[in-house]
């Protein structure tokens, strides 16, 4: 596929994705949202890690409604439509791919931008950027996972406090309430976000076999999350890199991962 709406590099192992309409800071339409799973696939075959972030001054500025005003006419219109299409799709393959996926935000996450943001699993925010959900705004209600991601991250008081009094969340915030990893000053954010995505790049086979347990925490019981550490620990003590690290320890050097 050629892309029109993104932009798709490989390097070391990380595939950075980065949303490509500065001019309406990244706003996401149906084609950029196919363009988003294309790349998010691709990325599932051959990265090890994956970047995500946005062109320009704005990390993701929300649905474009502008490209959406022809369902205005439509006494039956179905926002809906589009998530189930296009935009759905981008946060269940994030959460089911086994690469781990950094979100590097500049500027505004903002609409589905905020779920988007919200579904990496390393938030990563510049010291300017910020939180909105501004669903309650134009009378829609939040999308991209936003009620799920945000009450699981800040609980259901500060999520509803978000969601529906819209109001922004700058980066010290969703650092405080947990919503952020790591905060960094504007100008370091691409730098710091492509180091780290490596560093998850150089990583064992077992961070997707963390990830996958980490999801799935979320919605099992604690005997279900045992049961899943038993079948994942002899999955990873079979992996090569079990072995390199084991011997690197012993060895007293760091250690060499293969991702196998």
């Amino acid at each position: 596929m050629t892309y029109e709406h993104i932009l798709y590099s490989l390097e070391d192992g990380v595939a950075r994705i980065s949303l490509n309409d500065p001019k309406t800071m990244n706003g996401v339409t149906e084609a950029m949202g196919h363009e988003m799973v294309h790349a998010l696939d691709e990325a599932a075959r051959g990265a090890r890690a994956v970047l995500l972030t946005g062109e320009g001054k704005g990390f993701c500025s929300g649905a474009n409604l502008a490209a959406a005003q022809d369902m205005l006419a439509d006494p039956l219109r179905d926002i809906g439509g589009q998530l189930d299409r296009a935009f759905n799709p981008v946060i269940m393959a994030i959460k089911t791919m086994e690469q781990p996926v950094v979100t590097a935000i500049r500027g505004a996450a903002a609409g589905f931008g905020a779920g988007l943001a919200a579904a990496g699993d390393v938030v990563l925010m510049a010291e300017g950027s910020y939180f909105f959900c501004a669903f309650c705004h134009v009378g829609l209600v939040p999308d991209g996972g936003a009620t799920y991601l945000l009450a699981q991250a800040v609980g259901r008081v500060r999520a509803m406090q978000m969601m529906l009094l819209g109001e922004k969340v700058d980066a010290k915030t969703a650092l405080d309430w947990g919503l952020a990893t790591k905060v960094v000053p504007d100008a370091d954010l691409d730098a710091e976000a492509m180091k780290l995505a490596k560093a998850l790049a150089r990583g064992p086979r077992s961070l997707g076999m963390i990830k996958r347990m980490a999801w799935d925490a979320l919605d099992s019981s604690l005997e279900t999350a045992l049961q899943a550490e038993r079948r994942n620990q002899r999955e990873a003590g079979r992996s090569e890199d079990f072995l390199e690290g084991v011997n690197s320890f012993l060895e007293k050097r760091k250690p060499v991962f293969k991702g196998q």
